[in-house]
């Protein structure tokens, strides 16, 4: 009788724990390389939510949390119009003024003095703000000047242009909003039944895309985990059930408002596209290329300039969108818009929620973290009564926490890569 050890064949069940086990180790390298780099702001966020929810339970009440995206929806639209340029390792300082001067036309050119129809005041708007940020990338990339430096003049002198144009239409430095359609953009709402369709298929969609995503690449051979897109779809379908209860809670103490506000679908209408051009088409891929390293794209054929000029062209349309809800908001449009402090708070969302501030990292998504982290921290302290200087050191601290964990990140896959 032979003393050999016998042989023992693995069974397909220690195969599968030894690919769930690297499955997982591959999802812990992402996150520590920054990835999923969102994942530890939005532990962040459930923190403090946590904390004002204790601190004053008026919080977590639908009118709050309705009023508190409303009042996000801006920084989102601005936060994503950096991104663009974030993603090329450039940015713009003058998107706040450039909102406001979109704003203040199309205010203007609906005003009772030319009454233009809305629809053709939005699309000069938009051009308007779109060109402006264009000419700012011809600048940038002709005269091969910072991106810093000409859109610091251009905060300033946006700022004075900002100013004539208001102060030219002799209302006292404040022009109101008299056409509806605008008005309703922030103010109007889709009735309960049309919240709730528009939720389901917004989640069915998204739903969709995951699962076709999780068999495109199991077709191609790369690892999927199951297990992270069965959460995330479970994770999908609490919110939109939330998000219905949410909206569909009246609102008012003295008459009837609820549905879902107009400016949401607007606000993900602009996130699809975005993502979209971010992720399925060239211009996207080359856009992260350059960021990541420009002279490679330049040396592979990639028209650096050409699609540097778009990401500047794009921040600028979407910056002119953002305008458009914060006039809306307002209800008008005045010579005294924060554009400089607007901006800052912009570049910090789009930071705070994972784009790298060094180029070729981030998502149009991380606009949406950090706006609503940029809006919870003035409602949740307006809330609890802590002072304005308070809310600011508090978007400081969380600003330099979110640029930590970037800069840890890519020294995590510096070495890890």
């Amino acid at each position: 009788m032979s003393d050999a050890p016998e042989q023992v064949t693995p069974s397909h069940s220690s195969e599968h724990d030894v690919s769930t086990r690297r499955s997982l180790s591959q999802q812990v390298k992402r996150v520590w390389q920054g990835d999923n780099g969102s994942i530890p702001i939005l532990i962040g966020l459930a923190a403090l939510v946590i904390y004002f929810q204790i601190q004053n339970s008026v919080f977590l009440t639908p009118q709050n949390l309705t009023n508190l995206l409303i009042q996000a929806c801006f920084f989102v639209l601005l936060s994503m119009a950096e991104i663009w340029l974030l993603l090329l390792g450039e940015i713009d300082l003058s998107l706040g003024f450039v909102a406001g001067i979109g704003a203040a036309a199309a205010v203007i050119l609906t005003a009772t003095k030319y009454h233009w129809p809305w629809w053709l005041a939005v699309v000069v708007a938009l051009a308007v703000t779109t060109g402006i940020t264009t000419l700012s990338g011809v600048l940038v990339i002709r005269l091969r000047l910072p991106s810093f430096i000409v859109t610091l003049a251009g905060l300033l002198g946006w700022q004075g242009v900002l100013i004539w144009l208001v102060d030219k239409q002799g209302t006292g430095g404040a022009i109101p909003l008299h056409n509806n359609e605008l008005y309703y953009i922030v103010n109007g709402n889709f009735t309960p039944f049309a919240t709730i369709i528009f939720v389901i298929v917004i989640v069915a969609i998204s739903s969709f895309a995951m699962l076709r995503a999780a068999r495109n690449r199991r077709t191609s051979g790369l690892d999927t985990n199951s297990t992270v897109m069965i959460a995330k779809i479970v994770l999908l379908v609490i919110t939109g059930g939330l998000s219905i209860w949410i909206f569909n809670t009246n609102r008012s103490g003295f008459t009837t408002i609820d549905g879902m506000p107009f400016v949401i679908p607007i606000v993900l209408a602009v996130l699809a596209a975005g993502s979209f051009i971010l992720i399925k088409t060239k211009a996207g891929r080359y856009i992260y290329a350059i960021g990541g390293n420009s002279e490679a794209a330049r040396r592979a054929g990639v028209n650096v300039n050409r699609y540097r000029l778009m990401a500047f062209s794009l921040a600028g349309l979407t910056a002119g969108i953002g305008g458009l809800i914060y006039a809306s908001r307002l209800g008008g449009i005045t010579d005294g818009i924060d554009g400089g402090n607007l901006v800052l708070e912009s570049v910090a969302a789009a930071v705070i929620g994972g784009t790298s501030l060094f180029g070729g990292r981030g998502k149009m998504i991380n606009a949406v973290v950090g706006g609503v982290i940029i809006a919870t921290i003035p409602n949740g302290m307006g809330l609890v009564g802590m002072s304005a200087a308070t809310q600011y050191i508090a978007t400081a601290l969380v600003l330099l926490a979110a640029v930590s964990i970037d800069s840890i990140a890519r020294r995590g896959s510096t070495v890890l890569g």
